[in-house]
């Protein structure tokens, strides 16, 4: 893809992945991504039923605004974009691609979402939109940048095509959880006893 082109793609991946965990944060925290939510479930941030309507939910979203747009276009499958690797991108290259890339958006979720330290209160969902969009400049023409197993899904059903389609479910859970994992173990901070003796005299 031309880089003017996947630019615009990129800034419209920004503004709606942007605008929408914005507009859903304070119902059910934005989950738009499998890949958040299993994630935020492998640290005990959700429960599992919670996660496994959160998942069930995204999948069906993504399935009927792919079907719906492929019908409006008149049976078209140009409209409904199926991610692909970039030529001469192998599945493992592409794999690899897509935890790197899942890993950096999961880690600007904890940054600036999960950790109670975080000193951008209330734009976390704006920023997680902006990661999208510089991880789809960066990647797009390497894996698709997907990120997002359910964005994956939506458009493999609506067209029948499933060609390496478990890179974008295997990638983004493996990266997900690995920011996770990594961010509350290193960067996290848990107050685990009171000081003895304070420097408030």
């Amino acid at each position: 893809m031309p880089m003017a082109t996947l630019a615009g793609v990129a800034l419209a991946q920004a503004l709606a992945a942007g605008v929408l965990v914005t507009a859903g944060f304070h119902v059910s925290g934005g989950h738009l991504n499998p890949a958040v939510t299993v994630a935020l479930l492998a640290r005990g941030h959700i429960t599992a039923f919670r996660a496994v309507l959160y998942v069930a939910a995204q999948l069906l979203a993504s399935s009927l605004a792919c079907i719906l747009l492929r019908y409006l276009s008149g049976g078209q499958a140009t409209p409904v974009p199926v991610h692909t690797l970039g030529a001469g991108i192998g599945p493992m290259q592409g794999l690899v691609m897509e935890v790197i890339l899942t890993f950096s958006l999961l880690f600007v979720v904890y940054a600036t979402i999960i950790d109670p330290r975080t000193t951008v209160p209330g734009y976390g969902p704006m920023l997680t939109g902006l990661i999208v969009g510089a991880n789809t400049i960066a990647g797009g023409n390497f894996s698709g940048a997907s990120m997002n197993p359910a964005r994956s899904f939506g458009p493999a059903l609506a067209t029948g095509v499933w060609t390496n389609h478990w890179v974008y479910w295997v990638g983004p859970l493996v990266g997900g959880p690995l920011a996770g994992f990594v961010y509350e173990t290193v960067f996290m901070v848990t107050k685990t006893h009171e000081p003895l003796l304070g420097w408030d005299f």
